[in-house]
């Protein structure tokens, strides 16, 4: 009996460890094809949205990527008195509007980031 508790274990882990492995070698992948990119979402009075309908957009928005594969990332998002500045990672611009579309949220510019500086580059 406790051999086949230790199987199961042992089946399960690898299982798991495999399923693991392939995710870092997609994530490996993606960043080589995945680029940056700025969206800006007018939202009239996005900065007085509650924290209960700040969750529900972002489950929508979860749920799309994750229908949608892991072509597209959503690394997060600034919510100003009128817009939403959201910064994704995604193979390709129509992505971005493929996601904007299906969530039913507006993507009124999206932008590929050319380069990214910081006061750090003040001192290169």
């Amino acid at each position: 009996m406790k051999t086949m508790k230790l199987f199961l274990v042992l089946v399960v882990f690898t299982f798991n460890y495999s399923q693991a492995q392939q995710q870092i070698q997609t994530a490996i992948k993606n960043s080589d094809t995945m680029k940056t990119y700025v969206i800006e979402r007018i939202i009239p009075g996005a900065g007085n949205l509650t924290p209960e309908q700040l969750k529900g957009i972002s489950q929508t928005s979860c749920t799309v990527i994750k229908e949608m594969g892991p072509k597209i990332e959503w690394q997060h998002s600034y919510v100003t008195g009128d817009k939403v500045y959201c910064v994704y990672k995604a193979e390709n611009k129509e992505l971005i509007e493929e996601h904007a579309k299906r969530g039913g949220f507006p993507a009124n510019s999206v932008n590929e980031v050319a380069t990214l500086i910081s006061p750090e580059t003040a001192e290169l």
